[in-house]
């Protein structure tokens, strides 16, 4: 990744002007726009915008003196990423593989450019597949009596780590409100359903009772909501009745892995603005 590669992302009130006073400074600058997106909320009245600058021509701390300005006059949220800096994840696990196992391919295989800083996982099945990669293993075990204290441990390792995402990799532990709330839209989850379908334990065997033709997977921020967090990304492969509720278990790993891939990567890439509870995904 060039070291001169940046990811503009902006968010705010909706007015005229925004796109003018955003590329003139940017015109000014010198600085050269690879690709550019914007969408408004006529709903909300807010503004969402991301630019990729193939090139920038002045420092990024004049950069961040000189927009601020811009940047209170129109009231903006706005965060300026430098793509040569690998974000750091986290992948949460339990006992299911499939998800973890294709991270790890995309991640070892530079499909996805990312540092995995740690594994985490309350049981200890996949330690050795985790390690074989040269990545640690931490086991932080989880029980009723235990979970205040084992999600401090979680807590622990992601500020020893300075991680900017948690991904739930198929991580079978409902997420205390208050990591909800110390990491918001840093945690993703891949749940095994096409959201709001079938929310909470096995999805597939409720899907199954209602004779879908369709089961999908759903990759979404964690908020203390259980399976209700804004959604990044979806997809969906159809069945019918000749399936079973086990069949579709295991049709539905394919669809799980794609949509968490998507996600993450849209998420990786800056490519995803949160509007309230929803999101906005320039694709």
């Amino acid at each position: 990744m060039n070291s001169n590669h940046y990811v503009l992302t902006i968010s705010c009130p909706d007015k005229t002007g925004i796109v003018s006073r955003v590329s003139t400074f940017l015109a000014e600058n010198n600085c050269l726009i690879n690709e550019a997106n914007h969408h408004a909320d006529k709903e909300l009245g807010m503004f969402f915008m991301r630019n990729e600058i193939s090139k920038l021509n002045i420092s990024e701390e004049e950069f961040q003196t000189e927009f601020s300005v811009i940047a209170e006059e129109f009231d903006m949220k706005w965060n300026l990423s430098a793509c040569a800096i690998k974000k750091r994840v986290i992948i949460m696990v339990s006992k299911q593989d499939h998800c973890l196992y294709d991270l790890l391919y995309r991640w070892k295989s530079g499909e996805m450019d990312f540092e995995i800083p740690c594994v985490i996982s309350n049981h200890l099945d996949l330690k050795s597949l985790v390690e074989w990669h040269g990545i640690p293993y931490v086991h932080i075990p989880v029980t009723p009596d235990n979970k205040p204290h084992a999600f401090s441990e979680v807590v622990n390792w992601v500020d020893h780590y300075q991680a900017d995402t948690i991904v739930l990799a198929r991580y079978m532990q409902i997420i205390p409100p208050d990591l909800c709330q110390k990491y918001p839209g840093q945690i993703i989850n891949i749940h095994h359903s096409f959201l709001p379908s079938f929310i909470g334990a096995k999805p597939y065997h409720q899907a199954f009772d209602r004779g879908v033709k369709l089961i999908g997977a759903t990759c979404h921020y964690v908020t203390e909501d259980l399976d209700a967090g804004p959604i990044i990304e979806q997809d969906v492969r159809r069945v019918s009745h000749s399936e079973s509720a086990d069949e579709m278990v295991m049709l539905g790993k394919d669809v799980e892995k794609n949509a968490l891939a998507r996600g993450l990567k849209f998420h990786l890439e800056d490519r995803v603005l949160l509007s309230g509870n929803k999101t906005i995904v320039f694709a």
